[in-house]
């Protein structure tokens, strides 16, 4: 079972925690990661593109000419998509991108996705988050002895009102409960901290 070392807010090693080889030294699937961050992409999608068609578009329903004798082509209505600023033809219309993914493949993408960080390095396991305030200017100190890059995802399993409110304007930064992480989470952020607690809950439930 891997064995990771447990840090402290100034980045001082004050334990150990062992994880499920389970969830933090499975197989890396490609395949499941690849069809998990389809998925939540997907998901996020609002899919609300809308063009007009022949009926919708303004303009009147008069007939332009008659029909024979005039040398030109027939032609009922100005708003025909034949011309311009007539309807769209076939265009796209409001509709739903989203769907769900079997808990199987979500569970296995998670597992990839552990695995895949915590032999790249890019997992800290931090005792707790115990900030003095919940001023962003804290926090931020926090981060630089971490040294940490611009993309940050912070795992936390407790309701932690400084670190919620000290977070939520530094860019690049995500804070989620350990129950709302998605493997393109896992993969978008370079660096991943995550409290003691979250941890183990990640290594039982997904055991």
């Amino acid at each position: 079972m891997p064995i990771v070392d447990v840090i402290d807010l100034n980045n001082n090693k004050v334990g150990s925690v062992e994880l499920s080889d389970a969830v933090f030294g499975a197989t890396v699937n490609k395949a499941l990661l690849y069809e998990a961050v389809r998925n939540y992409q997907a998901n996020q999608r609002r899919g609300t593109a809308k063009t007009k068609t022949r009926h919708e578009v303004a303009g009147s329903g008069k007939k332009l000419w008659k029909q024979k004798g005039t040398g030109r082509a027939r032609m009922g209505s100005i708003r025909s998509p034949l011309w311009r600023k007539g309807g769209t033809t076939h265009g796209p219309q409001p509709r739903d991108y989203s769907y769900q993914l079997p808990k199987k493949m979500l569970v296995g993408a998670l597992r990839s996705a552990l695995t895949a960080k915590l032999l790249d390095g890019g997992i800290k396991v931090v005792s707790e988050f115990a900030l003095a305030d919940h001023k962003t200017k804290t926090f931020t100190s926090v981060l630089s002895k971490f040294e940490s890059p611009n993309k940050v995802l912070v795992i936390d399993n407790a309701e932690n009102r400084n670190l919620s409110l000290g977070s939520r304007n530094i860019p690049g930064l995500v804070l989620l409960a350990s129950r709302d992480v998605n493997p393109y989470h896992l993969l978008n952020a370079k660096q991943i901290l995550i409290s003691e607690s979250a941890a183990k809950r990640l290594s039982e439930g997904l055991a």
